[in-house]
């Protein structure tokens, strides 16, 4: 008997948190013995690990700004209809030459309705098909705030017109989904929390030495984050820890103008780099973490033990990552640091804060077990 497949869609627009989550869920999948193939629409990142599953690159989109003002294509044009239409067919055929048991959509329909060109062919696709697959939405614990009531009313509607379940990838007890989604009464019979997604094989598995030591400042793989290893640049020599070693790591999609002035301005003992795929080593073995707060980077900081402090992201209508730091903060888990909030003096006072004493103050009593529940959840919907 051939292994049931999974169809597992991700589009990443700035940053690079959707597609490293849907990939480590992809893994945990093929480890239950899933044959998983994953559909990226954003651009290619030379850090993630497709390992484990098949992966097909889309002709990639992404956002226009860090407002999400609207789509271009990798030439930074418009997308264009021919692009859609052609972005469209390739899932489409994909979708039917795979057959599919079950069919994942990271994010929608409570996220990129701009999709939407591509979404619903896909999904009209999966209900009218003579082999019809198992549809899941896979979607984070925090929702961006809007403001636009009748959008999620048309949240709910697709909801129950095109999926048979919700995997909700937090813990209610730090944050529930309705929470940041009013309507959740509405689908709760299809909901799921699963717990954070983190990769704890990789965690376990690393080793070596490399990071031992130094503070690791990390701005994601995204175009956003220069504010933040400037910031880190001006602050080091008055902090604390002003005689350890500084590694700074920039995303792959920060300009080169940008990347190369950063190294111009590091003093000795400051390393800037671009993003690489031994973070986890890294921040197994550091000092210091001093991140944006992005979903898969706070979760790794809190699994391997190092000491925190988060900048979130909060660019255009953005709340997610500043609503989940402030959480956790108020556990004693991390340190955080509103965007706006951001300067060389407050970035000193926090790493004064959280240097003091061994660690964390409380037990990480968060539910980071989401990879393997999402794979056992989409066993026993499959009835392997």
């Amino acid at each position: 008997m051939s292994a049931p497949k999974v169809l597992f869609y991700v589009q990443h627009l700035l940053g690079i948190g959707h597609v490293k989550r849907a990939t480590t869920l992809a893994r945990a999948m093929a480890g239950e013995g899933l044959d998983v193939t994953v559909v990226s629409g954003g651009a290619d990142i030379q850090v993630i690990d497709a390992g484990g599953m098949d992966f097909v690159q889309l002709p990639p989109v992404r956002a226009s700004d860090r407002n999400f003002g609207g789509l271009v294509d990798g030439a930074g044009v418009p997308v264009s209809e021919a692009l859609k239409a052609e972005r469209r067919d390739i899932l489409l055929q994909c979708f039917a030459d795979l057959r599919p048991d079950a069919l994942i959509i990271e994010l929608f329909p409570f996220g990129r309705r701009q999709l939407r060109f591509e979404l619903i062919p896909l999904l009209e696709a999966a209900r009218t098909a003579a082999h019809q697959p198992r549809v899941i939405s896979s979607v984070r614990d925090i929702l961006v705030e809007k403001n636009r009531p009748e959008r999620d009313a048309e949240m709910v509607a697709w909801a129950r017109q095109y999926f048979d379940d919700i995997l909700i990838h937090g813990d209610p007890s730090l944050i529930p989904f309705e929470q940041t989604f009013p309507l959740a009464a509405d689908i709760a019979d299809m909901m799921h929390y699963t717990g954070y997604v983190v990769e704890h094989d990789k965690i376990s598995a690393a080793g070596g030495d490399q990071g031992l030591g130094e503070v690791i400042v990390s701005s994601g793989s995204g175009a956003v984050g220069a504010l933040l290893l400037n910031t880190a640049i001006g602050a080091r020599a008055d902090s604390i820890l002003a005689d350890y070693p500084w590694r700074l790591l920039a995303g792959y999609s920060l300009d080169e103008v940008e990347f190369q002035a950063l190294i111009g301005k590091a003093p000795e003992g400051v390393i800037v780099e671009r993003a690489r795929p031994d973070f986890i080593d890294l921040l197994k073995n550091c000092t210091l973490s001093i991140s944006q707060g992005g979903y898969n980077t706070v979760m790794e900081v809190l699994a391997t033990g190092a000491r925190g402090i988060a900048v979130p992201y909060a660019g255009g209508q953005e709340t997610e990552q500043t609503l989940r730091a402030r959480l956790l903060e108020a556990r004693g888990l991390i340190h955080q640091i509103p965007e706006g909030a951001l300067s060389p003096d407050r970035l000193i006072e926090k790493i004064s804060l959280a240097m003091d004493g061994a660690g964390p103050d409380a037990p990480i009593a968060i539910d980071m077990d989401g990879a393997r529940k999402s794979a056992a959840l989409l066993v026993q919907r499959l009835g392997i």
